[in-house]
């Protein structure tokens, strides 16, 4: 593996993967993954999602930037946070919620662990 590699989806062939049934809350969400990184519990790459709403419960931590699309989440709490290209966040273990991707949704992302 080199060491310094450009974070692109050229050459990498992406994981299809949809969210689990029962999570599902509306649509048929379905995610592309091109995986970058994969080293003792630290993920980056790529992630890509079609439109549709599902429940979600983080164990790990993760940064991430929106490279396109539209999506919101929204906390347990009620919270909302509408998320478009160029915002970046963080997401701690213990956040529980909803990810609604309202137009195709492209992210960069870590994750740790």
């Amino acid at each position: 593996m080199p060491l310094i590699q450009r974070v692109t989806r050229d050459g990498t062939v992406p994981e299809i993967t949809r969210p689990d049934p029962a999570r599902v809350i509306f649509g048929d969400p379905v995610h592309s993954t091109w995986s970058l990184e994969q080293t003792d519990g630290l993920y980056a790459g790529l992630w890509q999602s079609s439109p549709g709403k599902w429940r979600i419960s983080y164990s790990e931590w993760e940064y991430f930037r929106i490279l396109s699309g539209y999506s919101v989440l929204t906390g347990a709490d009620g919270s909302v946070i509408q998320l478009h290209a160029g915002d970046s966040m963080i997401i701690r273990p213990g956040y529980e919620g909803t990810w609604e991707v309202v137009q195709t949704t492209l992210k960069d992302y870590v994750i740790r662990l």
